[in-house]
């Protein structure tokens, strides 16, 4: 089982390439970054986890900039999108971003992706909320024909992609591997229709997490598919039953959260959590 992080990286927060340079020193796996292109004044939306929306939502790096500059500073470091809110995004676009990123940091991207749940945020960039996911789907597919095919076209109800060519193709074949953020009750079907796995958030408890991979891995063994691999985003770094629940369950990597915090702060937790690179990585 393979131990990354995830943090909401800023300005005044330790430096994605600092940290990415220290994960890689410590043995970590993987680095993964959220994304927000901007939040709301009007705050319509009630923050998903309750409370007030805190700040470093609206501050957090562009994620495709800031993992461009870890892997210009590392080498091994998996460089992970965790999510990239691809309805908010041009899906040409994004294909030939990630594709370049794969290129040059020599084949380390994971593109975790999501439809999102900030209603005022999604709809500023002119999107549909009750058709996002629908749009989410197309734009993958459409992005994986850019990837893997030569002169790629894609022609769905939302998305439509006429004969083209885009260059450079991604490192990783046939892709870099797609995630899926979804919590819902179509999550099994929409990973296995459209995604490479599941990458699940902390609104659901370890227990419901580990439900929902049997309740995968079954619904693919029906259809003769394999087992998507999950990825558990803000895994318990201290409740050894639970990691171990996760490693049971054949949970292929944990992300563990840091806060949104300077270096001093971020830097020991990295040495502290080192362990569990050692125990499972």
């Amino acid at each position: 089982m393979k131990v990354g992080v995830y943090i909401f990286a800023t300005a005044s927060s330790i430096s994605p390439i600092e940290l990415g340079e220290a994960l890689e020193a410590h043995g970590y796996e993987s680095l993964f970054l959220p994304e927000h292109t901007h939040i709301p004044t009007s705050r319509k939306t009630p923050f998903r986890f309750g409370g007030e929306l805190p700040r470093y939502y609206a501050e957090t790096y562009d994620p495709f900039v800031a993992l461009a500059a870890v892997a210009a500073r590392t080498e091994r470091l998996v460089l992970g999108f965790g999510i990239c809110l691809l309805i908010e995004r041009d899906a040409i676009v994004v294909a030939k971003a990630v594709a370049s990123l794969d290129v040059l940091s020599n084949g380390r991207v994971v593109l975790g992706v999501g439809a999102g749940w900030n209603r005022d945020e999604i709809e500023n960039h002119g999107v549909d909320f009750r058709t996002r996911w629908k749009l989410l789907r197309e734009q993958v597919e459409a992005m994986k024909a850019i990837w893997t095919e030569d002169e790629a076209e894609y022609h769905g109800d939302l998305v439509n992609v006429e004969r083209m060519w885009s260059w450079p193709k991604p490192l990783q074949k046939p892709h870099p591997p797609v995630l899926l953020g979804s919590n819902g009750p179509r999550t099994c079907e929409r990973v296995l229709r459209y995604a490479d796995g599941w990458i699940p958030n902390r609104s659901l408890s370890p227990a419901e997490v580990v439900l929902r991979i049997a309740e995968l891995e079954a619904v693919a063994d029906e259809r003769g598919a394999p087992h998507p691999p999950v990825t558990v985003f803000g895994a318990p770094p201290d409740d050894h039953a639970v990691l171990e629940r996760y490693a049971e369950a054949g949970v292929e990597r944990i992300l563990l959260a840091l806060p949104t915090a300077p270096a001093a702060e971020v830097c020991p937790l990295l040495e502290r959590h080192a362990r569990l690179v050692e125990r499972y990585g």
